[in-house]
C-alpha cells in the first residue's frame, strides 16, 4: 500500500473560503497533522481521521512525522492556514523528503492544495490595496537573520512596492515591527495608508485602517497582517485603494474613452515602457547648426524624474545591490565530554570567539553549553569546536545522554557502556526531547532516576528506571522496571526501548506520556507511580 502526502492550505479559516479540493483532501485522509490552533479551525470538516497536533515552532517535527506516516502507507494531510506554499508547510515537507533521498518517480506521492493567503484575504477586507506590484515579508527572525530582513524591507520600500508584513510581532519579538516602520518612513510619507487585519474571516476578526506614522499605536500581534500602501495608495470611505496606474490610458469619469481599445498598447500611449528608450529631440544651440548629439533617456531616468517632481528632491536615487550571503542560525550543544565536566580555558575561549558579538551562549541543565551562531558555513564552526576536544550534539527533539562524573573517574567500571550508548543513540531524532540519565553507582547523585530513562550501575549490574515525569509540581522519579541487568545486555535493552518510542511515539509526546499510553515498552509494563495527592494544575506563568 503506497501512502500520499496532501499539503493543504485551508485559507483564512472559515469554511466558506476553503476550496472544494481542500475539503476533499481532508476527508479522504487517514491522518491530519497540524498546529493545534489550525486543527481546531477545521475540526468540523473531519470525521474519523487520526489527528496529531503540536505547538508553535514544531513545524519540523510535523513534517518529519507526516513523511514517516506516508512512507508507512497512510494518506496524510498536513494543514496550513492561508496557502501552504506561502510561509506554510509545503517547502518544509519537501526539505524533509529531499534529506531522505526522495524522488518523484519512486517516492511517496505528494500533492500541494493551494489556499487563499493572508495578503489576499486581508486585502479583500481593506478594499483594494494590492492592485499594483506587491510583496510579502515575514518579520520573524527565527529562521532568517534580521540583517537580511532589514535589507528586504529597505529594497521593497525604496522600490515603492505595496508590502504585506507577516508575523509582525509576538510576545518575545516586539522590536521588529518598530524597526520596519523606521525603515519605511525613510522612503514613504507618514500619511501612507496602512491596514491592520487580525484573524481575517474568523470569529475575532478586527480591522484597523491607519497610517504609517500611527500604526504602532494600535494592537499588532502574531495573528495580524500589516498591509502598507505604496506612494499612490489612497483612502476613500474607510477603504484602502491602490490605483493600477492607468490614468494615461483611461479617463475614469468619462463613458467615452479618449483611447480606443486597439490604441491603448501603442507606443505613444505608454512612454514609460522598456521599449520606449528612444532618442530625445536634438537640442539646437543655433538655428543654423545641425544636430550634433542625440541623447537617449531610459525608462529608469523618466521614473526618477517623475519621482523628483512628486517629492521635490532632485538627487538621483541609487540602490545598493543586495549581495548578502544567506546566513542561518546554527544551533548546537557542546560539552567537554560525556564523563568530564571540566572545560579548559582554550575550550571556553574558542566558544566565545565562535559566538562573537551576534551569537549567544547559554548554559543548560544537561551539562552542556548551547550555542546559537549566525553563519553560512556551519562546517567551519564544528571543525573548530572539535579541534579543541569538545563533544558536539544537535539540539531540539533529540536524545541527550546525561552521565555523572563517575566520582572524577574513580568509579570507572560502567563508563564503557555509557560511551557505547552515546555512540549509538546520542543525538538521534525523537518525538520529543528525551534524556537518558546514566549514574555510575547506587547513590545516583546525578539523579538519573529523574530522567526519561534512568540507568544506575550497582554491584556490577544495572538497574533501569522508565517514565519519570520530569516537569510540573506532580513530577516524580521513573518507575523501577528492572534490577540486575547484566552489563552485556544493557545497551541493547535501552536501544530497543528508544527504537520503540521513536517508531510509535506521537510528535511532541513525552516519553512519560508515551509509556502511559502504550502500557508496555521493551517488555516492561507501565505502573502508575504518581504521588497519590491532589495537586492543582499550575499553568505556565503561575
Amino acid at each position: 500500500m503506497s501512502g500520499k502526502l496532501l499539503i493543504v492550505g485551508f485559507g483564512p479559516g472559515n469554511f466558506e473560503h476553503i476550496t472544494e479540493r481542500a475539503k476533499e483532501a481532508l476527508q479522504e485522509s487517514d491522518m491530519i497533522i497540524g498546529y493545534k490552533t489550525y486543527v481546531e479551525l477545521i475540526q468540523g470538516l473531519l470525521s474519523n481521521q487520526q489527528v496529531i497536533s503540536t505547538g508553535m515552532t514544531e513545524e519540523v517535527t510535523r513534517a518529519q512525522e507526516a513523511v514517516k506516516q506516508a512512507e508507512q502507507g497512510k494518506k496524510v494531510a498536513v494543514i496550513s492556514s492561508g496557502d501552504a506554499g506561502v510561509y506554510g508547510m509545503a517547502g518544509l515537507v519537501y526539505e524533509v523528503l529531499v534529506e531522505k533521498g526522495w524522488s518523484r518517480k519512486d517516492g511517496v506521492e505528494i500533492e500541494i492544495i493551494p489556499g487563499i493567503s493572508a495578503i489576499n484575504s486581508c486585502a479583500s477586507l481593506l478594499g483594494a490595496p494590492v492592485m499594483h506590484d506587491a510583496c510579502t515579508i515575514s518579520l520573524s527572525d527565527h529562521l532568517t537573520p534580521w540583517t537580511l530582513i532589514e535589507k528586504r524591507i529597505e529594497a521593497a520600500a525604496s522600490a515603492d512596492f505595496v508590502i504585506a508584513l507577516y508575523n509582525p510581532k509576538s510576545g518575545r519579538r516586539t522590536r521588529q515591527i518598530a524597526e520596519a516602520q523606521r525603515i519605511l518612513l525613510q522612503y514613504r510619507s507618514p500619511d501612507t495608508p496602512v491596514g491592520l487585519v487580525k484573524s481575517a474571516y474568523r470569529d475575532r476578526q478586527n480591522i484597523v485602517i491607519t497610517n504609517l506614522k500611527e500604526m504602532l499605536e494600535h494592537e499588532i500581534g502574531m495573528l495580524t497582517t500589516v498591509i502598507i500602501g505604496n506612494s499612490s495608495t489612497f483612502l476613500y470611505d474607510d477603504l484602502m485603494i491602490t490605483p493600477r496606474g492607468y490614468q494615461r490610458k483611461y479617463t475614469l469619469n468619462e463613458t467615452k474613452q479618449s483611447l480606443k481599445p486597439h490604441q491603448r498598447l501603442k507606443k505613444e500611449a505608454e512612454p514609460w515602457a522598456l521599449s520606449q528608450e528612444e532618442a530625445a529631440p536634438a537640442v539646437e544651440e543655433k538655428e543654423e547648426e545641425k544636430v550634433k548629439e542625440v541623447e537617449k533617456i531610459s525608462s529608469r531616468e523618466i521614473a526618477e524624474k517623475a519621482l523628483s517632481l512628486v517629492t521635490g528632491k532632485e538627487e538621483q536615487t541609487t540602490f545598493e545591490k543586495v549581495t548578502a550571503k544567506m546566513e542561518s542560525i546554527f544551533e548546537l550543544a557542546v560539552s567537554p565530554g560525556l564523563v568530564s565536566k571540566k572545560f579548559t580555558p582554550v575550550q571556553l575561549t574558542t566558544i566565545a570567539e565562535i559566538a562573537g558579538e551576534k551569537g549567544s551562549i547559554e548554559y543548560t541543565p544537561d551539562h552542556q553549553i548551547r550555542l546559537e551562531v549566525p553563519t553560512a558555513e556551519p562546517e567551519k564552526v564544528t571543525k573548530r569546536l572539535s579541534e579543541v576536544g569538545l563533544l558536539l550534539a544537535p539540539v531540539g527533539d533529540v536524545l541527550t545522554m546525561k552521565a555523572c562524573d563517575f566520582c572524577d573517574g574513580e568509579k570507572k567500571d560502567s563508563i564503557p557502556y555509557a560511551e557505547e550508548l552515546q555512540e549509538r543513540l546520542g543525538g538521534v531524532n525523537m518525538p520529543k526531547v528525551t534524556k537518558i540519565g546514566f549514574n555510575g553507582c547506587g547513590m545516583a547523585c546525578y539523579r538519573a532516576v529523574q530522567d526519561d530513562i534512568g540507568i544506575v550501575y550497582r554491584k556490577g549490574k544495572f538497574d533501569l528506571f522508565l517514565g519519570a515525569k520530569t516537569v510540573g509540581r506532580s513530577a516524580h522519579s521513573g518507575q523501577p522496571v528492572a534490577e540486575g541487568i547484566p552489563p552485556e545486555k544493557i545497551v541493547d535493552v535501552v536501544e530497543g526501548i528508544v527504537d520503540e518510542y521513536r517508531e510509535k511515539g506521537h510528535p511532541n509526546e513525552s516519553f512519560f506520556k508515551f509509556f502511559k499510553r502504550v502500557k508496555e515498552v521493551g517488555g516492561f509494563v507501565y505502573q502508575d507511580v504518581t504521588p497519590k495527592i491532589k495537586i492543582e494544575p499550575a499553568p505556565c506563568g503561575d
